[in-house]
């Protein structure tokens, strides 16, 4: 395989950091493309020294769109089942690489304002959805140098290795390429034996504290690992990526680290499927771990339950709110169907919409929200944060945010910041779901009478919503709701 020759000052800018052109692009992407075609780091390399090389990008479009689902290969005997791609990467909108490519400066500072514009208008090319990924979600300072990320992102790896190091001391599977999916632990903390499992013996091992709470947190831990793995062996298989079993185990490792790591909140349903999309689209574990942590940051309340609740409630008494302020008449049909909770909506927030969209959808769809809600300060928020585990993507100051970098905030933020609404529960998920409500208005009003009905109605938008359509509604109803507020 050919390696990127990191001389060419044209393309410098295209490393981030300035490692390998291996690690821009997820391995899959030499493999897709017809002997017709350059493969895509051989084409880098052998136009490197070509004249303007906007046209050498073309090949990323065929004519102003193109068919995105060989970037994500299906399993033959899938085809039929997986819902059809509505999104398309287009010529002019999209963030293709020559884009990303010029939003850097000669040391490596990126023009995070322009590129949350591209990808507001038309998502991001897959080459490049990854390490545009960490920026979004917070992994890098756009205002940091690629020296200085490239010592952010070996800090970074050193830590994961650290926290799997300590894993594999309690369970040697963990990194071994193996997953596990049966209980290795009974619920008392005793071993259970198993003679095809090699972590079935006691989990002492030098173990890190006598402590009684430790130890129990320890127990929780081992008794989710086989959870997890009975999950991973279901996450995405109609995708030909998760034929390899070391990818699934990538997934199965990458998940069982970060349960380690937020004891807290543990593991839920549902982690699997925020963490997948990055396993597949960063290459080495350590970088999709990291991406999936910023990622959890956001979301990881949605998932603290106990006996009485679920974390995600909050943002369903914000989507009841929304409704009833917005659509007062079918808000009280759901009331009377004793829907008022809108329970029906729990699968959409936990999962952001991922079993409501085809997994190229979903990826286009999850960019657009975190282009809009991005906020200049999250990565230092993040990064000063003494709680590993916060979830805060808003800097309390004193309001008053001048033009110039009022560009750098995301479309949603930006409204949020001139209205003064500073509610964190209403994420644009929360009006997103509010916006596929309102999109089955008549039909909930006219045929739902009973919360069957309402899931129903709303099980048959699966594969049938248009991205752009949905997120363009959420900001109207968005902005219609700070209005309605604002009257009170």
């Amino acid at each position: 395989m050919l390696s990127f020759n990191r001389s060419s000052p044209k393309f410098t800018h295209l490393l981030n950091p300035p490692l390998s052109i291996d690690h821009l692009y997820p391995p899959f992407i030499s493999k897709i493309f017809s002997p017709h075609q350059y493969i895509i780091k051989e084409h880098i390399v052998k136009k490197q020294h070509c004249g303007p090389f906007t046209r050498n990008y073309r090949m990323f479009f065929s004519s102003s769109t193109e068919e995105l689902d060989s970037y994500f290969p299906i399993r033959p005997e899938c085809q039929a089942d997986v819902p059809k791609i509505r999104f398309k990467a287009r010529v002019g909108k999209t963030l293709s690489p020559r884009r990303w490519h010029a939003a850097f400066s000669e040391d490596g500072h990126l023009d995070i304002a322009g590129v949350l514009r591209r990808i507001q208008r038309g998502g991001i090319h897959p080459t490049v959805k990854g390490v545009v990924w960490e920026f979004l979600l917070g992994c890098f300072d756009p205002n940091s140098t690629f020296e200085e990320r490239n010592e952010v992102r070996q800090r970074r790896r050193k830590q994961y290795a650290e926290w799997k190091a300590e894993c594999q001391k309690l369970v040697p599977d963990i990194g071994s390429g193996k997953i596990i999916t049966t209980p290795i632990i009974s619920d008392d903390g005793q071993p259970i034996q198993d003679p095809s499992n090699s972590c079935s013996t006691a989990y002492d091992n030098g173990a890190l504290s006598r402590n009684g709470t430790l130890d129990k947190k320890v127990n929780q831990w081992k008794l989710s690992l086989h959870q997890i793995g009975l999950d991973v062996v279901r996450t995405d298989r109609a995708l030909e990526f998760y034929e390899n079993e070391a990818n699934q185990a990538k997934l199965w490792d990458v998940l069982a680290v970060y349960v380690w790591m937020d004891k807290d909140i543990g593991y839920v349903q549902g982690m699997n499927d925020i963490c997948s999309p990055m396993v597949i689209l960063l290459e080495h574990e350590a970088d999709a771990f990291w991406c999936f942590e910023r990622a959890m940051r956001r979301l990881r309340e949605n998932f603290r339950s106990n006996a009485s609740s679920m974390g995600v409630q909050s943002q369903l008494g914000t989507l009841s709110q929304i409704i009833k302020a917005i659509d007062p008449k079918l808000h009280q049909h759901l009331e009377e169907l004793d829907g008022g909770e809108y329970l029906f909506a729990i699968r959409m927030l936990m999962v952001l919409f991922r079993r409501e969209f085809s997994f190229v959808d979903a990826l286009y769809l999850w960019e657009v929200m975190w282009a809009m809600e991005y906020n200049p300060n999250i990565y230092s928020l993040y990064e000063e944060s003494s709680d590993p585990n916060s979830s805060s993507t808003r800097k309390n100051d004193d309001g008053k945010v001048n033009s110039k970098l009022l560009k750098k905030y995301g479309k949603f933020e930006r409204t949020n910041l001139k209205t003064g609404w500073t509610d964190q529960r209403g994420a644009l998920a929360v009006f997103l779901a509010a916006s596929v409500l309102e999109t089955k208005n008549k039909r909930l009003l006219k045929e739902a009478q009973g919360l069957d009905d309402v899931v129903q109605i709303l099980g048959e938008i699966t594969g049938n919503l248009d991205a752009k359509k949905a997120l363009n509604a959420a900001l109207k109803i968005h902005k219609k709701y700070l209005k309605a507020k604002k009257s009170q």
